[in-house]
């Protein structure tokens, strides 16, 4: 079969289309004939070979999120069968052969039925993004319906699936985006009020959208800029998730203080497996009852997952990028 392979760390130019041998389920496992792969940014940077979470054995086929069909079943899975339309969500998975390919093997319990309703390439823009999202809401913010929640950079992957989750649930959200196209994708997943990037000179706007009150919760995907105007902006006893962070920053702890606000660290890679289980579980449930809409942004081919990942660090991001697999 035709894949993506690594054989050493370094730049877009080390991701080969190569071919390489079928996988093969083992006990609990399954293998899924991929439509097409989610990319993520955190996939760049184990090519790299310096990411901290995570340094793979060489050679190595990247990937963690795709979608297709079962093929193959190991044996002790009841909950899956062949020819079943799934999603892959393998970041936790004991074995994940990679999803930059045509054939993955993973564990079953990281993978679950895909609606009908939701397209392949929809369905490879899950994982990651979906679950980030899900564990930035409920695991982190605890966010409750009727609260307030501003998310920062609500136009990329993961943005727009915490907004439609946290309409979904009966929040207010509040969006922010920095191009026209990304306001209309954040307004259209259901975003109550969608403004530029909130910046130290538009404070008094969010203020004034949430009657003098601040946002009960802020997803932040870029704290080296944005946190201490979070620290500011924020409710009393409010609640902020650092989601992606680019770098330092010296701030006043007197202004967590003054709100006795929490600031609190997300790293999808910490998640226990019983909330790795019950964030699949819950994503698959926003799927079939709607809640869940993915947006796709540019869709490649396998062969071109080194534009991809050029692309994905070096684009504004609005929705996400996908490679199709033949």
């Amino acid at each position: 079969m035709k894949a993506i392979k690594m054989s050493n760390f370094g730049g877009p130019e080390v991701l080969k289309y190569t071919e390489v041998d079928e996988p093969i389920p083992a006990t609990n496992e399954v293998r899924v004939r991929l439509f097409a792969a989610g990319v993520n940014p955190n996939e760049t940077y184990i090519r790299t070979g310096t990411y901290s979470f995570y340094i793979p054995e060489l050679p190595y086929t990247p990937g963690f999120d795709g979608s297709g069909v079962i093929d193959a079943i190991g044996e002790g899975v009841k909950h899956l069968k062949i020819g079943d339309r799934v999603f892959v969500a393998a970041l936790l998975a004991k074995r994940n052969t990679g999803t930059y390919a045509q054939k993955v093997v993973c564990d079953a319990n990281v993978v679950h039925r895909l609606p009908e309703s939701i397209s392949y390439q929809k369905g490879a823009s899950l994982g990651i993004p979906a679950l980030t999202a899900y564990r930035a809401l409920f695991h982190r913010a605890k966010i409750k319906p009727g609260e307030t929640v501003l998310i920062h950079g609500a136009s990329g992957g993961v943005g727009l699936l915490a907004v439609q989750m946290a309409k979904g649930i009966g929040a207010k959200v509040i969006g922010t985006a920095s191009t026209e196209e990304g306001k209309s994708l954040v307004k259209a997943s259901g975003a109550t009020h969608v403004l530029d990037h909130i910046t130290e000179d538009s404070i008094n706007k969010i203020i004034s959208l949430t009657n003098d009150k601040g946002p009960k919760v802020i997803i932040e995907f870029l704290a080296n800029v944005n946190l201490e105007t979070d620290l500011k902006i924020i409710a009393p006893y409010g609640r902020i998730v650092v989601v992606g962070n680019r770098g330092s920053l010296e701030i006043n702890p007197r202004l967590a203080m003054n709100k006795e606000a929490d600031i609190l660290g997300l790293a999808l890679w910490n998640a226990i497996p019983d909330e790795y289980n019950e964030s699949l579980l819950a994503v698959e449930a926003f799927l079939e009852s709607g809640i869940l809409n993915p947006e796709i942004g540019d869709e490649l081919t396998l062969e071109d997952a080194g534009k991809a990942h050029e692309q994905i660090l070096s684009k504004k991001a609005h929705g996400k990028i996908v490679l199709s697999i033949d």
